[in-house]
């Protein structure tokens, strides 16, 4: 089976997505079938098959939960050190392009948010970091052409 690298966060945020479809959700919809259906014909009624789409969307969302939760590897990145860029790892990059600087986490793929600043390790930029140090540049292909980045800092820990 494969395992998911995730951080403690992560997974939490993910088991209190998954409690909440369980917990709410799923008997919500239940109760929006079941009157759906006490409007009669059930070929002709909207809110019948707009609440079984839903409750199909939810258990989907559940099961995928419980499989991505059952294969998480939780890693700590207080407890990880070094020079060089790995997972949980917090970066600072510049844009050699624009001057822009960005910083991220380097997290595992189901936790990823970039507008907070959490890279998934699968990205393409998160792949062309890993291994690399402080004053290195990574080259990174991107829709509009290849990117440069250097790399300023990188610590662990909060």
């Amino acid at each position: 089976m494969q395992k998911f690298p995730m951080t403690g966060p992560g997974l939490q945020n993910l088991e209190a997505e998954l409690r909440q479809l369980k917990a709410e959700e799923r008997p919500a919809i239940i109760r929006a079938i079941a009157e759906a259906r006490s409007h009669g014909d059930l070929s002709e009624n909207a809110e019948y098959h707009s609440a079984r789409e839903r409750q199909s969307f939810i258990e989907g969302r559940i099961a995928e939960l419980e499989e991505i939760i059952s294969a998480a590897e939780v890693i700590d990145p207080s407890t990880l050190s070094g020079e060089t860029v790995k997972f949980g790892a917090h970066v600072e990059l510049i844009d050699e392009e624009t001057d822009k600087q960005v910083q991220y986490q380097l997290v595992g793929m189901h936790e990823a948010d970039i507008k907070s600043g959490r890279l998934s390790v699968t990205s393409p930029l998160a792949k062309a970091l890993i291994g690399k140090k402080s004053g290195d540049t990574v080259s990174v292909p991107a829709p509009g052409g290849d990117r440069s980045y250097e790399i300023l800092t990188v610590r662990y820990g909060g």
